[in-house]
């Protein structure tokens, strides 16, 4: 692989929430691969903003939109491209949920208990963001 270019390691995600009478939901996202639960996340492009981002990656990878968060509620932290990438998270009150979306085809979208969905996490600052997550956040 070629070097990655230095912006490629700032990252903007989501949690998406919904009610469900007394009780939240998260949705959590396979990766590209199929073998992880993830949240919808991915490079900042220059001259987008980590809150721009992070709405038009929820909407390719999970498939819903609705109100982000003004500010990003947390952030954490993974391995790649022999590199460490920071990614913003931002909260996103789902109002819209399609069906079918851009990359529904390699992606599975599961709504969960905040508490399941943060046992199917890998990094532990993104398990404790999950866990926290409250809806009266967005």
């Amino acid at each position: 692989m070629s070097e990655v270019p230095p912006w490629f390691f700032r990252q903007a995600g989501v949690i998406p929430v919904r009610a469900r009478g007394d009780d939240m939901e998260v949705a959590l996202i396979t990766s590209s691969g199929g073998k992880r639960w993830v949240i919808p996340k991915g490079v900042i492009d220059p001259g987008e903003s980590a809150r721009e981002t992070a709405a038009r990656e929820t909407l390719e990878e999970a498939g819903v939109s609705g109100r982000l968060s003004p500010e990003p509620i947390g952030r954490y932290s993974y391995r790649k491209w022999g590199g460490t990438c920071e990614v913003d998270v931002f909260l996103l009150l789902v109002d819209d949920e399609l069906a079918t979306w851009m990359e529904s085809g390699i992606r599975e979208r599961r709504w969960l208990s905040p508490e399941a969905a943060a046992r199917l996490v890998r990094e532990p600052a993104l398990k404790q963001l999950i866990a926290e997550t409250r809806l009266d956040s967005v």
